[in-house]
């Protein structure tokens, strides 16, 4: 009984040793406050994912509704950004579009990079024939340009927004799968890796709970930075008509629309050509900040 109430009375003794992988996240946020650069890009994903999110429920015209009288009118009060040749309000498409970009973006990375990283878990781990079976498939994606490719499956299955979504993705897969395989060489060789088989860990967990989770930094710089990647191909895609079809606004297709107006009503491709500039910036620059926080070769 006096045990128990020594403990109780005594904080020292009752408080719970600190999280090593929460305390080095903290360290890391820490790292990142410092770079102003990816901080601005942060805050600024930030925001595009919140007008993703509420700014179609806000935007002062349907994306799709034509007024023919008032085509290709220049930015005014009350178009902010001008008409298009069909007489859509350019601004309201762009605000709809921003959800469809961010969701091509997103979801063909976290498709790419979850079959990437198995990949090149699994090759660095066993080693051997699986190694260089797995590997060599990667070099064959790889001996082709990333948009050739997402072309080339687009081209094969259909424009559709599905289709692009699944072309980016097997564009990334072997840009994951080579990162991985090269950061679970490095990690398996560890001293507690072989700690862990000689206690009878299964594979299945020292994979799981014990590589994953040490080579996630590499995931997450590659995965930011392969956003703004699937953005533009996407956005390229469209722009060569193989992406979202019409009149989904989306900023490719948009772009595309307005290379016909350059000269007499510009703001038509300017304003799409824009907001993917700004996105595509903000991902890159917040991804090269993870890359200086996330490297423990960095000083303060």
């Amino acid at each position: 009984m006096s045990e128990q109430i020594e403990t109780i009375d005594n904080p020292k003794t009752s408080m719970k040793p600190p999280n090593p992988r929460l305390q080095n996240w903290v360290i890391v946020f820490n790292k990142l406050k410092k770079n102003k650069a990816a901080m601005t890009g942060g805050f600024l994903i930030l925001f595009f994912l919140i007008v993703a999110i509420v700014g179609p429920y806000f935007t002062p015209y349907d994306p799709n509704t034509q007024d023919v009288v008032n085509k290709l009118a220049p930015p005014s009060a009350d178009n902010w950004f001008g008409t298009d040749h069909f007489g859509r309000d350019i601004f309201s498409r762009i605000i709809h579009g921003m959800s469809i970009t961010l969701y091509v973006g997103f979801f063909s990375v976290i498709l790419g990079a979850t079959l990437g990283v198995l990949i090149g878990v699994v090759s660095g781990y066993y080693g051997g024939r699986i190694d260089t079976i797995l590997m060599r498939l990667m070099d064959v994606l790889l001996a082709f340009p990333g948009i050739l490719l997402a072309l080339a499956i687009v081209s094969a299955l259909g424009g559709s927004l599905f289709n692009v979504i699944l072309a980016v993705a097997v564009s990334s897969i072997p840009v994951f799968a080579r990162i991985v395989r090269g950061s679970t060489l490095s990690v398996k060789k560890l001293e507690y890796i072989d700690a862990m088989k000689a206690l009878g860990a299964s594979d299945a967990r020292i994979i799981f709970k014990h590589i994953l989770p040490n080579v996630s930094s590499p995931i997450i710089v590659q995965s930011t930075l392969s956003i703004a990647t699937a953005i533009l191909s996407a956005s390229g895609l469209s722009f060569l008509g193989l992406g979202a079809q019409p009149p989904t606004p989306e900023w490719g297709a948009m772009l595309s629309d307005g290379r016909n107006y350059l000269f007499n009503a510009p703001h038509v491709a300017t304003f799409p050509g824009l907001a993917i500039v700004a996105v595509v910036l903000a991902f890159n620059i917040l991804g090269d900040g993870l890359r200086d926080a996330l490297d423990p070769k960095m000083k303060d």
